[in-house]
């Protein structure tokens, strides 16, 4: 019963405060620094994944902060439900996560529209070396002042104990700017499914792994040591998921 009464809250909530959040920072937008947007803003997150630990049950731990460097970094996270697209940047903080983004999003009423006035990088995945060449510029000019990028390499949200192909965009990116790559793994997917509209009470484990060099690397190989890493700590995760030593695909795209 609670998840059932707890994701409709939840949902109402959203839907509530979602533009209220929006049209403060697009009315404050003007008077404050990229920085402090960016703080204004991640307080939804933080909201947002609080209201679904007293809402729907969904507590979190987090692992591995003490292996986050001091200077900038590429943050590649697992893609499973959207509860990490809020907790991230919310737990990240004061560190400033500049989002790479598909460009439709942009177009989405209040949240599109923050994301533009967030200065985060669209990219039109049907541009291919331009939309790479945009995004190295874009992504450049933000870790220049100190932005950390963050990149879901699979693409898109995959069901728990699946993976989708792992893409080089943020492994290009790191070896082109000689920036170390942050894995992050979690099991978010146990408690909000990709699809799904009701919740699971339980914990997330949200583990960073320790930063992976780009030196001795190009973007495949630095993207393999990626993989590994996130898929073995998917094993050690979610041991009950996973039957055979490699992980499935979700698909052959």
């Amino acid at each position: 019963m609670r998840s059932v009464v707890g994701s409709i809250l939840f949902f109402l909530y959203v839907v509530v405060y979602t533009p209220i959040h929006a049209t403060l920072l697009l009315l404050l937008s003007p008077v404050l620094s990229i920085r402090n947007r960016y703080v204004f803003a991640c307080w939804w997150n933080a909201i947002n994944i609080h209201m679904l630990k007293w809402l729907c049950g969904i507590q979190f731990k987090v692992e591995g902060m003490e292996h986050l460097p001091d200077t900038g970094a590429i943050v590649l996270a697992k893609h499973q439900s959207a509860w990490e697209t809020f907790a991230i940047p919310a737990l990240l903080l004061p560190r400033h996560l500049c989002l790479i983004y598909k460009r439709e999003l942009q177009y989405v009423p209040f949240f599109g529209w923050a994301l533009w006035v967030l200065r985060m990088v669209p990219v039109d995945r049907k541009n291919g070396v331009e939309a790479f060449e945009f995004v190295k510029k874009m992504a450049g000019e933000r870790m220049r002042q100190g932005a950390w990028m963050m990149f879901f390499p699979e693409g898109t949200r995959v069901p728990v104990g699946y993976k989708r192909r792992y893409k080089t965009g943020g492994t290009r990116l790191a070896v082109a700017t000689n920036t170390p790559v942050v894995p992050v793994a979690h099991d978010a997917g146990e408690y909000w499914k990709r699809k799904g509209f009701f919740k699971k009470a339980g914990t997330v484990t949200l583990r960073f792994g320790k930063p992976i060099s780009p030196e001795g690397h190009d973007a495949d190989s630095l993207m393999k040591a990626v993989e590994s890493w996130i898929e073995g700590e998917m094993h050690q995760i979610s041991p009950h998921r996973y039957t055979s030593a490699d992980t499935p695909l979700v698909d052959k795209q």
